[in-house]
């Protein structure tokens, strides 16, 4: 089977490898629980090319998650569920359905009735999957997924109740709360009660994700953009040790300390 871009092809792939009597045993043996960590991972993978600017990569990293959607929707095939035109055919129905300024006959260039028109479409789709479903109405944090990232969730979380008016005014009220969270982290920490600890830590990340909120920053961002910052300063540690022969087993914290200041004042390590 020759290479292609033709999206049949890797459906046709997909197939292939699934097949219980030809095909490849691992691919046979997974299940959608199974492959969904790679689902997670892909993703990030993606937005980890975007964050290098490296186009060849983000192509790679696009294909590998093109690759899930056909494993997920080819599992779903052969449970007589749905198959990968039905995930597309869903997708352009809702890109269309909530484009109606584009699409339909609503005619408006404004960002704040874009959103208005997306927030009451959104609404009318979720009372009407509740509905055939024989559910009760969805609340209004129902739908922000369970399962992703905390910090990210936390965002999305605040930012649906921010939509209904609960909120904090201004970001002084905000930070307020931060203080008041990581004097209640102080005192648990201080009562030794490891579960009131992790109760008040939540709390605080939870204060700490409203205020990148409220000034515009997503959070996950910008934690993300401090870890390649700590990886990349901490790797200037183990050189500048390696230059001089030595390991990080061999340095005291006051040396580890001095390199890792020397690699904040070096541009390149930032």
């Amino acid at each position: 089977m020759t290479p292609s871009p033709d999206i049949e092809r890797l459906i046709a792939i997909m197939a292939a490898l699934r097949d219980r009597e030809s095909g490849c045993a691992w691919d046979v043996a997974q299940s959608f629980e199974t492959i969904a960590p790679y689902t997670i991972e892909e993703a990030y993978e993606v937005a980890d090319a975007i964050a290098r600017g490296d186009l060849a990569d983000l192509r790679d990293e696009l294909g590998d998650l093109l690759l899930q959607v056909v494993f997920h929707a080819r599992m779903a095939e052969e449970a007589g569920a749905f198959a990968f035109g039905d995930v597309v055919q869903a997708i352009t129905e809702k890109l269309i359905r909530r484009h109606p300024h584009v699409f339909g006959e609503a005619r408006t260039r404004s960002p704040d009735e874009i959103k208005r028109m997306w927030g009451e479409i959104k609404a009318a789709e979720k009372a009407e999957r509740a509905a055939r479903r024989g559910l009760a109405p969805e609340r209004l944090l129902d739908d922000v997924p369970r399962h992703a990232p905390a910090l990210a969730r936390a965002d999305k979380l605040s930012k649906r109740a921010a939509s209904v008016g609960f909120d904090w005014p201004d970001t002084a009220q905000v930070i307020a709360k931060i203080e008041e969270e990581l004097s209640e982290t102080k005192e648990a920490l201080a009562s030794g009660d490891r579960a009131r600890v992790q109760d008040e830590i939540g709390d605080l990340l939870f204060a700490v994700a409203n205020l990148a909120r409220h000034s515009g920053i997503d959070p996950e961002a910008a934690l993300m953009g401090t870890n390649v910052k700590f990886t990349r300063r901490f790797a200037a540690i183990e050189d500048a040790l390696a230059a001089q022969g030595r390991t990080l087993a061999d340095a005291t914290l006051e040396e580890m300390e001095r390199h890792w200041q020397a690699a904040k004042g070096d541009a390149t390590t930032g």
